[in-house]
């Protein structure tokens, strides 16, 4: 059983603990490999048994969770060294998404400028562009803080750039680290497509790959993906 959280005085408040919360949806665990083996192993039994048992309670309630987790470690050679289960791993791995490091897909750094700028100006009230220079200066770099790292970079060149600036080369280069630098850009750019576009795209490549696991079995592949049969049924005809 898993216990939802620890307090002092856990038995005169009532305080739900995260799988309770998330019943009847879906739970979000972020770097799930950073999760010491104690309560890897009451995630497992939760996962398992669809059962928790609050702290302070001597009731189980039983619980309907979507569990999504990510990380950004090896977990394959984490089991091999004992410090993640196995038994876990393959509870949580039913559906595979695996996002290739920043450095790897060069070419969605236009798209990923374009998303980012607008979520840092709308956070700020600010107005900033990148050029196309701006972008291909930043594939001068190897990115080993992946997207965080990209917000960072844009965040500060905004910052230091005269209100309503476009971010050029030179602006980017002035706050782009120097270590780990490239000459000029592995890849080429592709043009920015509007962001609708690429959604769906995403979307129709999730569906497809959800079909090929459930051998074209439709109810399974909406289960696993979150959404009704029907509205699967109308994304497919939108597909074809």
């Amino acid at each position: 059983m898993v216990t939802t959280g620890a307090y002092t005085g856990a038995d005169k408040r009532t305080r739900e603990g995260k799988f309770q919360l998330a019943n009847g949806g879906t739970l979000f665990l972020d770097e799930v490999g950073d999760m010491p083996l104690p309560l890897q192993a009451k995630l497992l039994r939760a996962l398992q048994e669809g059962e928790i048992e609050p702290l302070g309670s001597n009731k189980v309630s039983a619980v309907d969770v979507r569990v999504i987790a990510a990380t950004s470690r090896h977990l394959e050679a984490m089991i091999a060294e004992g410090s993640f289960r196995s038994d876990l791993y393959y509870r949580l791995n039913v559906l595979e998404i695996s996002i290739p490091p920043l450095r790897d897909r060069m070419v969605d750094l236009g798209i990923l400028c374009e998303a980012l700028l607008g979520e840092i100006c709308d956070g700020q009230g600010l107005r900033g562009e990148i050029t196309d220079a701006g972008i291909a200066a930043l594939g001068t770099y190897h990115w080993p803080g992946n997207i965080r790292e990209l917000r960072n970079v844009l965040e500060r060149a905004l910052t230091m750039s005269e209100e309503g600036e476009l971010l050029d080369a030179d602006a980017v280069l002035k706050v782009l680290p120097s270590s780990n630098a490239r000459s000029v850009p592995q890849m080429p750019l592709r043009p920015v497509r509007p962001l609708a576009r690429v959604v769906a795209d995403a979307e129709a490549h999730a569906i497809e790959e959800v079909l090929l696991v459930c051998r074209d079995n439709p109810s399974r592949a909406a289960k696993l993906l979150g959404i009704s049969r029907s509205v699967l049924y109308e994304k497919l005809a939108r597909m074809s």
